[in-house]
């Protein structure tokens, strides 16, 4: 499964009745032998990059979370080797620590 919001808890306030999504707790997405390694080229971006690899602009944390992009820009600099998880399937949560 590759919803990022997949265990993120919704808190629904009852005096606003406005909904909020709690911190988002991402996946674990270790290397695998399917995955492809890129050199990123300028103008690069983690939502195009996530449509030409998986055709789904949303996807673009994936790439994110397996280079350790936290730094909340959607640019990638030029030059840079990125890991593209290709077989989806074997991102997986880490139960205990949503547990938290």
């Amino acid at each position: 499964m590759s919803n990022r919001y997949l265990y993120t808890k919704v808190i629904k306030e009852s005096d606003t009745n406005k909904s909020y999504y709690e911190s988002t707790i991402y996946p674990k997405i270790n290397p695998s032998d399917s995955d492809l390694y890129i050199i990123s080229e300028g103008g690069d971006r983690l939502d195009l990059l996530a449509k030409k690899y998986y055709n789904d602009t949303t996807k673009w944390w994936i790439i994110a979370v397996a280079n350790n992009l936290n730094d909340g820009n959607f640019f990638v600099e030029e030059g840079r080797q990125l890991r593209i998880p290709i077989d989806l399937s074997q991102i997986t949560y880490d139960l205990e620590q949503l547990n938290k």
